[in-house]
Order: structure tokens, then C-alpha cells, then sequence
């Protein structure tokens, strides 16, 4: 039987599944899904923000974090970076359409979260009823 090249393992095609090593979108999401990213990404959703006006909204995050996280984000098409030409100049940070559709997505979930903390703290979160998803 002749060898075909062609027909060993995948195809040179981009595999697009979170969980396949290679994905490309597995890096995006290991961003997203960093604590400081994703608080970032919320503070955002409420507008152009200036970077230590941004690191004072995300209280705790060191300069040097939101600096790359800010740069991670801005790589992976969710932020853009905007320089100001004022004297002196300044650099703004906004949400791109893909970051406002990622930014809801959490949006959602923190108030979710929010909603239950009392109840994740207490430890009283009611289990759902089978069906209930």
C-alpha cells in the first residue's frame, strides 16, 4: 500500500478548541480568565480610562500587572491603547467591540457572583433540583 502524506494526522488546518494545546484561543482565554484581566476588562465596560485612573479602580493591582495585562489584552484584540496628543500627552485604554462582548460575558458572571456571595460564604448555596441548570 502506497503512503500518503496527506492522509497522516491532522490536517496543517487551525484547530479552534479551547482545550487543544495549540489553539490560539486558548492563550486569549488563559488572559481573560486572569483575575486582573478580567477586572480590567469590567472596569472598562464603563469607559475610556486613563492608566492610574484604571489602577485605582482595580484596587490591589500592582503597576507593573496592569501594565502587562493591559499589554496581553491590547495583543489579543480586546483593548485598544490610545495616545492622546495633549501637552503632555496621555494614553488612554478603551474596550474593542471583541473586549465588549468578552467584558459582558463577565459582567454576567460577577453578577451572578455578587448576587450569591452571602450564600457561597455561608456555605448555604442551595443545590438545584435535578434538571435545574
Amino acid at each position: 500500500m502506497a503512503h500518503d502524506a496527506r492522509t497522516d494526522g491532522p490536517a496543517q488546518e487551525l484547530v479552534v478548541d479551547v482545550f487543544a494545546r495549540d489553539c490560539t484561543s486558548r492563550a486569549a482565554f488563559e488572559v481573560v480568565t486572569s483575575k486582573w484581566a478580567s477586572l480590567a476588562l469590567l472596569a472598562l465596560v464603563e469607559g475610556r480610562y486613563r492608566f492610574n485612573a484604571l489602577r485605582r479602580k482595580v484596587e490591589g493591582v500592582s503597576e507593573k500587572m496592569l501594565s502587562q495585562t493591559l499589554q496581553a489584552l491590547e495583543r489579543d484584540g480586546m483593548v485598544t491603547r490610545d495616545v492622546v496628543t495633549t501637552i503632555p500627552p496621555r494614553v488612554e485604554y478603551a474596550l474593542t467591540p471583541l473586549g465588549e462582548q468578552v467584558a459582558g460575558h463577565l459582567r454576567a458572571l460577577a453578577d451572578l457572583l455578587e448576587a450569591r456571595a452571602t450564600e457561597a460564604v455561608a456555605g448555604t448555596s442551595p443545590r438545584p433540583a435535578p434538571g435545574d441548570a
